[in-house]
């Protein structure tokens, strides 16, 4: 395998297949580095992207992989990422197969790991009955009784855009509430109930929930839960690089997808609260331009 490449990109799904796409129509020598650990993998359905409307996750990246493929100048390496140096003509990387690459630019592209909470039959359900986006899953659960387990500014948020899909709403804060009195006001005029009790599990079938249990028993039934998961970077390369990380914990780029470290850019993800496939193609277009627009200035 080529050891030298005008442009390495970390992460192979939406964003990163995207960017490639881009570069190899653009003739330009790219290598993808993938490790195979979607964040979405557990997720059944994908919406809101044209054409694609109601695939697997795992269907859109499967055929997206085997059309960027096509293109000559372009190789996937199953692998995963585990270091990267910043040298004075680009990037090196290094994997877990013990080989290095190096690269003109670099474009991080790997998502983000959902880290799931302490409480028994959520991770199970994540991203199957414990969804996180009405855009992405709303409709398909729209009109029905929905549980919301979040606290505070999050669980306001929640109330205020949930309600567009459904009048069945209650609020579990898992504890002490958080919201503000103002915020209470008019979640309760708006007939949502806020319970503060902690939970003790998800009582769930193959991720299908079917009710949530209390710490002091209780039993409520509910088939969908809307939370947010908190999350970190699946790799610390970009960190590592002296990329600069914003307080949500995402990569701060640009309107071009640019890190502040010059030559590496940023798409999908890991760079941005909007997870979406469709956002995350987008961005990866984008970034792929971007891209061959600096090699092509550079050259020139």
């Amino acid at each position: 395998m080529n050891k030298d490449y005008e442009v390495i990109i970390i992460g192979g799904s939406y964003a990163g297949l995207a960017a490639a796409m881009a570069l190899g129509r653009a003739l330009r020598n790219v290598l993808i580095i993938d490790s195979g650990r979607p964040c979405n993998k557990q997720t059944p359905h994908s919406h809101n992207f044209l054409t694609q409307d109601g695939e697997t996750p795992h269907e859109i990246s499967a055929k997206a992989k085997e059309q960027v493929l096509k293109y000559p100048t372009i190789t996937f390496l199953n692998a995963k990422a585990t270091q990267g140096i910043k040298t004075d003509v680009g990037f090196e990387i290094g994997t877990d197969t013990n080989e290095t690459f190096t690269g003109k630019k670099l474009l991080f592209a790997a998502g983000v790991k959902d880290i799931m909470p302490n409480i028994k039959g959520f991770a199970e359900c994540w991203g199957i009955s414990v969804i996180h986006c009405p855009y992405c899953h709303g409709y398909e659960v729209k009109g029905i009784k929905t549980a919301i387990v979040a606290n505070g500014d999050a669980a306001y948020h929640y109330c205020v855009l949930l309600s567009q899909w459904t009048s069945q709403l209650t609020v579990f804060t898992n504890g002490k509430s958080t919201l503000t009195q103002e915020q209470l006001e008019k979640i309760t005029a708006h007939n949502i109930e806020v319970i503060e009790t902690e939970i003790d599990f998800f009582n769930q079938t193959a991720g299908k929930l079917e009710s949530i249990v209390l710490r002091d028993g209780s039993v409520h039934n509910y088939t969908v839960i809307y939370s947010r998961a908190p999350f970190i970077q699946h790799s610390s390369i970009a960190q590592d690089l002296g990329c600069a990380i914003d307080e949500n914990g995402l990569i701060v780029i640009d309107n071009m997808q640019k890190t502040d470290v010059p030559g590496l850019f940023a798409a999908g993800d890991c760079s941005t609260m909007m997870r979406s496939v469709a956002i995350a193609v987008a961005a990866g277009m984008k970034s792929g331009a971007m891209i061959n627009h600096e090699l092509s200035a550079e050259s020139f």
